[in-house]
């Protein structure tokens, strides 16, 4: 029996974060979701989570700068950005931090499911669950 791979959302809009939770459970994922990037770093998820989907502009601490804190910790998470604003230059500093995603809201599941998928196999996980 192989165990599903932890994904966590972080969107602090709250029905934008319940679709994507849905999204990665209809995938056969194991999502857990969190409001800020200040409550995904307060949690038990921190260091057991495969990949981390999270918006870049929200309150507080923004999507990049969660990447470039979890950077600095040594933690290589696979991060998929999502954004309702998709500016070339933040997307080009977000894959050159090493993001496998950068998809523009609203976005297709597919897209999300295949940046999944290539999340999960670089960190040597299989997509499959």
């Amino acid at each position: 029996m192989s165990v599903s791979a932890t994904i966590a959302i972080i969107e602090h809009d709250d029905s934008v974060r319940a679709a994507i939770v849905s999204l990665v459970r209809s995938l056969g994922f194991v999502a857990t979701s969190f409001a800020s990037a200040e409550a995904f770093f307060g949690s038990a998820t921190l260091g057991r989570t495969d990949c981390i989907v999270t918006d870049v502009q929200m309150p507080g601490m923004s999507g990049l700068e969660l990447q470039s804190h979890l950077a600095a910790q040594g933690d290589r998470t696979p991060v998929i950005f999502i954004t309702a604003f998709p500016e070339e230059r933040v997307r080009r500093q977000a894959i050159a931090a090493g993001a496998i995603g950068f998809l523009a809201k609203p976005f297709d599941g597919d897209a999300m499911s295949a940046c999944i998928e290539r999340a999960l196999k670089a960190s040597g996980l299989s997509a499959s669950s």
